[in-house]
């Protein structure tokens, strides 16, 4: 039904985004957002027949809007006063992590190899839809947490004592050390942080189980990787939007 609003505003020049019946126009000033709310309203009113939800709607600053999940911020970069990037919004970080959390339980009934499966399947989805946005820094602090989770489930899988030393000791702790570090008290978390893990269970080795760090996928399917400046997707500021009811 909105395939002729689609028509209408690639013919008067705008840029814009449609999903489904909730679209935005971007402009470049509060006084061009006006004047195309005002005349797409019309053309939604006497044209196509439509009521537009006036909640929903209205003229907006980038960091004042969200569409599918995508958010905007400044730059914060010298000489970039009104420039802003795609990020994503905090709840679908939220629900990532969440996602990410219940498939490196400790008790849930998976072998390592099943829990890389997963957890690739999850983030790669979750990267490929979000590639557009500026998401590295999150991304790193993000893989960080996942590898601990994963050496937890590693030293829980060990269970008994004398299986963790022999372990620590095929991982190039000496016997006295791995000794002490088998019957610690400390809790699996908390071991899965210390430098016992770090330094035996490394990256190294667990990419060799078949790990893939997210900032590492997310460089090789991002645009602003490979792709020169003038090809890389424009990243208008968010003025005018507005939700149709149909």
């Amino acid at each position: 039904m909105l395939h002729e609003l689609d028509k209408e505003l690639e013919k008067r020049g705008h840029r814009y985004v449609r999903y489904a019946d909730d679209f935005s126009i971007y402009t470049k000033s509060k006084k061009a957002a006006c004047r195309a709310g005002n005349s797409i309203f019309l053309f939604l009113k006497n044209k196509l027949k439509l009521p537009i939800n006036r909640e929903k709607s209205g003229i907006r600053r980038p960091v004042q809007f969200q569409l599918l999940g995508h958010k905007f911020v400044p730059t914060y970069k010298k000489g970039d006063k009104g420039k802003y990037q795609v990020v994503v919004a905090d709840k679908k970080w939220k629900t990532l992590k969440q996602e990410l959390k219940r498939i490196t339980k400790k008790t849930a009934p998976s072998t390592f190899d099943q829990r890389i499966a997963k957890l690739k399947a999850i983030q790669r989805g979750w990267i490929n839809y979000f590639r557009m946005a500026s998401i590295q820094v999150k991304l790193k602090e993000l893989d960080s947490w996942l590898r601990n989770r994963l050496r937890y489930c590693i030293w829980e899988d060990w269970k008994k004592p004398e299986r963790k030393r022999k372990n620590l000791i095929r991982l190039g702790i000496h016997n006295g050390q791995a000794y002490a570090w088998s019957r610690t008290r400390m809790g699996g978390w908390a071991v899965a942080q210390s430098p016992i893990l770090v330094t035996t269970i490394t990256i190294e080795r667990l990419v060799r189980r078949g790990y893939e760090s997210m900032v590492s996928y997310y460089e090789k399917v991002s645009p602003q990787f490979h792709e020169p400046l003038y090809t890389r997707p424009v990243q208008p500021v968010p003025i005018f939007h507005r939700d149709t009811v149909v």
